[in-house]
């Protein structure tokens, strides 16, 4: 196999499916899981098969791409575009049950007024802020009413994200953040309704708060997408076990800066990205965390800095002679700091499987 290449350990990965479709299941909620971590038709596969209902798309390329291949329940989670409705459109028309989001009531505004001239009631749902972390309408806002009533008989529901547990790290503040998302989601839906509005659906979700929240009360399904792999944000933030990551690079020794204890690597932050989310953690991973080449993590080993093909890894204290235990030639895997913007680095993943063949999964790039 050359390298760098993307690998997934599919045990590791349907371990990770079925906790989190457990946990929905146990919490009484639909599980709609977000494909922009993976991008990956056997991922999805899989997610489907362990009982999620529909998917979430963060592009109108995705949503294409998994309509075709049989998927029809399509959530596209981004605030929509006007120049993009005739695309969403022709998925419609394709028979696609794709549904849009809005938080402005220009928003709401291009999409019903695009559906009228074409003869089309899109399914809509409003983004709810429910942390001020980055898009969304607070519940208390009388926007939240107006764009419900602009959108009328079209608006589904309410959806929100708690994107601020990426910056939380005890059980306690990730319990609290989701029931924040929860309460908060559900309050508008509640406001909706009482203004004699549907608003069938209730959405939440995030990886750390699904995997955190107590109770999901008035909510009818959750969303998460990096759980399937996870990452060292993930760890960091307390969900997971750096033995559970199931996406690492693999890559080659090519050199060595023997005084400055430097190993020099095939895989710099174009294989790795250039996402340094453990920096602002308890624990800095620099580029990620380096394993052996069977994926054991070597003790103190960082991907210390990276150039486009090049990466330094290093130990962080040690006097080790680097060039007699790592030659030239040893293959290392890292593990990535955010799965979803290393594994957008590749065109494909090579697959292990539990009796160690290996099979490639191809990955949607693009928009």
């Amino acid at each position: 196999m050359d390298t760098p290449a993307a690998l997934i350990d599919t045990l590791k990965m349907q371990r990770n499916i079925q906790r989190m479709q457990q946990r929905a299941d146990s919490l009484g909620v639909h599980l709609r899981p977000h494909v922009k971590t993976h991008k990956c038709t056997e991922v999805v596969a899989a997610q489907i098969a362990a009982g999620a209902h529909g998917i979430t798309v963060s592009t109108l390329k995705e949503a294409e791409y998994f309509f075709e291949l049989g998927l029809h329940d399509i959530l596209y989670a981004v605030a929509m575009a006007p120049h993009k409705l005739p695309q969403a459109l022709a998925l419609r028309r394709q028979g696609c049950a794709l549904t849009l989001i809005t938080d402005s009531l220009a928003g709401a505004r291009a999409i019903v007024d695009f559906g009228r001239e074409h003869g089309e009631a899109f399914a809509v749902m409003i983004e709810i802020d429910c942390d001020g972390h980055r898009s969304g309408v607070k519940p208390q806002e009388p926007l939240l009413l107006e764009i419900a009533h602009l959108l009328g008989n079209t608006l589904t529901g309410v959806l929100t994200h708690a994107g601020e547990s990426y910056g939380l790290d005890t059980p306690e503040a990730l319990q609290a953040i989701a029931e924040q998302e929860r309460a908060r989601c559900v309050e508008a839906a509640e406001r909706i309704r009482a203004a004699g509005l549907p608003c069938v659906q209730v959405s939440v979700g995030s990886t750390p708060t699904a995997l955190s929240a107590m109770n999901l009360d008035g909510v009818t399904e959750l969303r998460a997408g990096v759980y399937a792999f996870f990452d060292l944000v993930m760890h960091n933030i307390g969900v997971c076990r750096t033995e559970e990551l199931a996406l690492s690079v693999l890559t080659t020794v090519i050199g060595h800066q023997a005084e400055k204890g430097w190993i020099i690597t095939d895989a710099g932050w174009m294989a790795m990205s250039r996402d340094r989310g453990t920096q602002s953690q308890r624990r800095d991973f620099g580029y990620g965390q380096v394993c052996d080449e069977h994926g054991e993590p070597i003790a103190g080993l960082l991907l210390s800095s990276a150039n486009q093909e090049h990466g330094v890894a290093r130990f962080e204290d040690s006097g080790m002679d680097v060039v007699a235990q790592f030659p030239l030639g040893t293959r290392l895997r890292i593990l990535p700091n955010h799965a979803c913007a290393t594994g957008a680095q590749f065109g494909r993943y090579h697959a292990i499987l539990d009796n160690g063949e290996v099979h490639v999964w191809e990955r949607l790039r693009g928009w």
